[in-house]
């Protein structure tokens, strides 16, 4: 595990801060766990205090902290916390969503949020694919039955279903449903996709079929991806109504906000 350099006295906070000249950054101790690269790209720009070192400092370590920085949701940016950080200009949010923040009391306090648009993007495109792949051909069963010490034969008929050739319905075709878009095509899979707008581009790029209609979409894929961002239009939007227009041997995979299916 990383070694992370506490800060363990008030006074350290003010003389270093103005001989480093580097404004004072709050996070939280479970990010220790983070790659060393990244918390020394923060200490360029920042002076580290660690949440455990604010708690017993916290009247000195308040009145310096000019950033705090959240990951996995970490720590809790709460009204108690606000109001204990009257210096506080922003909120840096390790990740695209911020439903996690109460942005309209963030804003009351006249503090700014930024988050990490698209730094994501392949990596949950991959995942999407990775979680279609091993649904399709049963993988986690797989391994526990190549595993176990029990298994003397293995059926072949066991193997699951072809991806390649298959129809793949993309739900949001925004840059991680693009990305994954062109992963698919690799796969020779047919592809669909519903979006509030239309993307031309996209579909010559890739050779995907616009549904404007969700149902149609539903009705016609063997996999259905969810890509969106979450907004108040696609909260709850796949329920038991969208899934019974579905194949019954489809396969639903939601790499959106899990409160976009309920």
């Amino acid at each position: 595990m990383q070694n992370c350099r506490h800060v363990n006295a008030a006074s350290d906070f003010h003389s270093t801060t103005n001989m480093e000249g580097l404004p004072c950054a709050l996070l939280s101790d479970k990010m220790c766990h983070l790659p060393e690269d990244y918390i020394e790209l923060v200490k360029l720009h920042f002076r580290i205090i660690w949440f455990k070192d604010f708690v017993q400092n916290q009247q000195q370590c308040s009145q310096v902290t000019q950033a705090l920085f959240v990951w996995a949701q970490l720590p809790h940016v709460t009204q108690e916390l606000l109001q204990s950080l009257p210096n506080l200009k922003v909120i840096v949010n390790g990740g695209v969503g911020v439903n996690h923040l109460d942005l309209n009391l963030i804003s009351r306090f006249g503090v700014k949020v930024g988050n990490t648009p698209h730094v994501l993007s392949n990596a949950t495109a991959d995942m999407g694919m990775a979680l279609m792949l091993a649904s399709a051909r049963r993988l986690i069963e797989g391994i526990n039955i190549a595993c176990s010490p029990e298994t003397t034969a293995f059926d072949c008929n066991w193997i699951g279903i072809d991806v390649s050739g298959t129809t793949l319905g993309i739900i949001g075709m925004g840059n991680i449903g693009f990305k994954v878009a062109q992963r698919a095509k690799g796969f020779e899979m047919k592809i669909l996709y519903h979006n509030r707008n239309r993307r031309h581009k996209e579909e010559e790029a890739v050779g995907a079929h616009f549904c404007e209609k969700i149902e149609d979409l539903l009705q016609q894929s063997d996999f259905v991806m969810i890509a969106v961002n979450l907004t108040p239009e696609t909260v709850k939007l796949i329920g038991k109504r969208e899934l019974d227009m579905m194949k019954p041997t489809a396969t639903l995979i939601n790499i959106s906000r899990d409160i976009t299916h309920c």
